[in-house]
Order: C-alpha cells, then structure tokens, then sequence
C-alpha cells in the first residue's frame, strides 16, 4: 500500500515507464479504447493541423482519435521510445517526428501548423524554449498544466485566478517539496508559455487526476477492479469527503474544441460537473456493475493513515496542505464547452481495458494481489476497524 503522497507520485512514475512496452489491444477490448463504430462527431469547418509535443502516453492517443474523426491532421514530436497502449492503428496516419525537448529540437524547424498541444512540459526549460522555436510557426499554443499549480490547496472554491506558489519554499519535509516541485514547475511552464505566445493566443488547461483506458498508473483503476469483484469493500474518509476526477478522454476531445473554437484562456478540467463527496463516488461508481457488494466506511482519518490509507484516488485525505485539493471551481470550463460522460461508462471501460492485452498479467497481480496492494490488505484493515 502507498503510505504517502510521495511514493504515491513516485508508484506512477514507474508504472508509466513499465506500461510503454505493452502490446496491442484485443478487439474485445475496443469499446474501452474508443474505437467503436459511432459515426466520427463533426469537426470544425476548416481542418487544422496539429502539432503534439508528446502524443503516445495517456493523454495523447485520445486527442488524436478524437482529432482525426474531426478531420484534422496530426504530427507528434517525440523521443520516439513509448508505444500507445491504445488507438494504435491510427499512428500509421501520424507524422512522427523524432527529438528531444531537453537538447534536440531540430525536427521542428522550417515546419508550420495551426496549432500546438504541449503534453510533455514536464520542465519549464523545455516549456520555454519550445514555445520560443514555434512562436512563429503556429497560431496557437495549448500548454497542458494542472491543477497541481495550486498546491498547498487551502481554499474552498479554488479558481483560475487563484494565485498560484512560483518558488519552492524552504523548511518543507520530503513529501512538501514533491507537491511544490511539481506544482511549481507547472505554473512557472504556463508563465513561459504566455510569453512566448502572448496571452491572446495560448490556451491552459489544468486538469485534476484524470482517469481512463491507457492510465499509466493504478491509481483510480483501483475502483473498477475492486467493485466488480463484489463482497465487503472498504471505503477510506468520511461520506462528504469532496472528490474531483476527470476521464482523460473528456479533457482530450474538450481540448480539440478548444483549438477549434480558438478558446483562449485558463481552465480547471474538473469534475464531476458538480459537488460529489466519497460515498457518492463509490455508489455512482458501483453501478457499472451487477456485483452483490456491501461497503465498509471507515471515516476515522487516524486510523486509515496508521495502516497506509493517505489516499486512495479520488479519495484524498482533505486536511492541511490537501484540504482543498478536491474544490477546485470547474465552471469556466463548463461555460466554455467541457462535458462529462457518466461515471459508470468511465468505470465499465476502465474495467474493459485493464484485463485487455493492453495491460500485462504481471500488471494486473502487482495491483491485485501484491504485497503492497490495498486490495490484498483490504480484509485485514477492515478487521482492525472492527475490532479497535
């Protein structure tokens, strides 16, 4: 079990880099990727041509299904070592351009496109001087931020003009300075971003934990996987305890519309589209499936933190420095074109993908059965809270 938030980040990490080699997907597994046979939604009048810094993890294979059902063209500029884990069939019909943001930008040279889509920014060095490079080059520059940029979440309704922490502070434990790090250095990316592009022509979107096939990490998979399976299932915090997520293929598809619709501007991709606490969650969550399931609540926060229950995405504990991490305002968004699909399809498809071939069986038992797993724990919590 992760025991705090930095492991937590750390666990991601390395579920990210273990992912990037997995296979194909089965056909069973298409509905969960998106693949279905819908007819494509309609597109902008004009096709656009879309650079993505990035495009191959989890974020990125989903704006460019969704992208290319709307008529646009896509090029992605990446080391060229991650393979999609979904919509792979389509990446015959991307250009790929092969480089490194940290010393090689050379493939982006000479090159224009309409737009561009920043989904590796993960250093404001790299932000700033790929902005720089394409200022002249493309029309409009989207920055993937998020709502880390808030951190420390203190507040109760926190905005888009929130004011956001440019520096890490000194005297902060070990876990404090990963929060800020991040955060820090997403902010001060979207700052260089601005000023490469100017602010009439850079959009920024923060998104909150997203989840969806494709997910690097097992955070949020946890859910589908455990209700599914029925019987007593624990839930960690207290039945308001606020959560906030997002399905990585709202925010890909709402991200297209943006560059659309030439949606300037900064923007929370949170949700749900409105106030839902823990209990909500897991019922709504829970009716994906026709599992016979009884839930345990433990809402004693002391307790779940002496036995390695910080977290457990959407939950997090909302104390200190987290109170407000799950109140993020998400109405800008809203008001400008951000929708949701209903929990429980989000859940299904989750639950579809993870025991498709595009997850590996050793995947699969690390997050079922682990030493380390919540799941395998689970019925020895549950007695401990019995019997305290």
């Amino acid at each position: 079990m992760i025991k705090n938030r930095r492991e937590f980040l750390t666990t991601g990490v390395r579920a990210g880099a273990a992912i990037s080699v997995l296979g194909a997907p089965s056909l069973d597994s298409a509905r969960a990727m998106g693949l279905g046979s819908s007819p494509p939604p309609r597109g902008s009048s004009h096709p656009l041509r879309i650079l993505i810094l990035g495009g191959t993890s989890f974020l990125g294979p989903h704006q460019i299904a969704y992208a290319m059902k709307r008529g646009h063209s896509i090029t992605i500029f990446t080391r060229g070592r991650t393979e999609p884990t979904v919509h792979q069939g389509l990446f015959k019909d991307v250009e790929h351009l092969i480089g490194d943001r940290e010393d090689n930008l050379e493939a982006l040279k000479g090159r224009t496109w309409d737009a561009v889509i920043d989904n590796s920014g993960s250093r404001v060095a790299w932000t700033r001087d790929s902005a720089r490079l394409l200022r002249d080059s493309a029309d409009v520059y989207l920055y993937t931020s998020s709502t880390g940029v808030y951190y420390p979440y203190l507040g109760a309704d926190i905005g888009e003009e929130t004011e956001l922490v440019l520096e890490v502070p000194a005297g902060i434990d070990d876990e404090q300075e990963m929060e800020y790090g991040f955060g820090v250095m997403k902010a001060n990316s979207e700052i260089e971003a601005r000023r490469e592009f100017g602010a009439d022509r850079t959009i920024t979107v923060r998104p909150t934990y997203m989840m969806g096939p494709a997910d690097r990490t097992d955070r949020f998979t946890y859910w589908p996987v455990r209700l599914s399976r029925g019987g007593e299932i624990m839930v960690p915090g207290q039945g308001k305890d606020p959560v906030q997520y997002i399905d990585v293929r709202d925010v890909a598809d709402w991200m297209i519309r943006l560059i659309e619709s030439r949606g300037i501007g900064t923007f929370n991709a949170v949700g749900p589209a409105s106030a839902t606490g823990m209990h909500a969650f897991v019922y709504g969550a829970h009716a994906a499936f026709s599992s016979a399931a009884s839930f345990v609540m433990i809402p004693d926060y002391e307790f779940l933190q002496e036995h390695g229950v910080g977290y457990s995405i959407p939950w997090i504990r909302p104390t200190g420095d987290n109170y407000g991490s799950a109140r993020v305002n998400n109405q800008s968004a809203i008001a400008n074109g951000l929708t949701f699909r209903p929990l429980a399809d989000s859940v299904r498809d989750i639950h579809d993908w993870w025991y498709s071939d595009a997850v590996q069986q050793e995947r699969r038992e690390r997050m079922e059965s682990g030493p380390r797993s919540l799941m395998a724990r689970e019925a020895e919590i549950i007695a401990a809270w019995r019997a305290r």
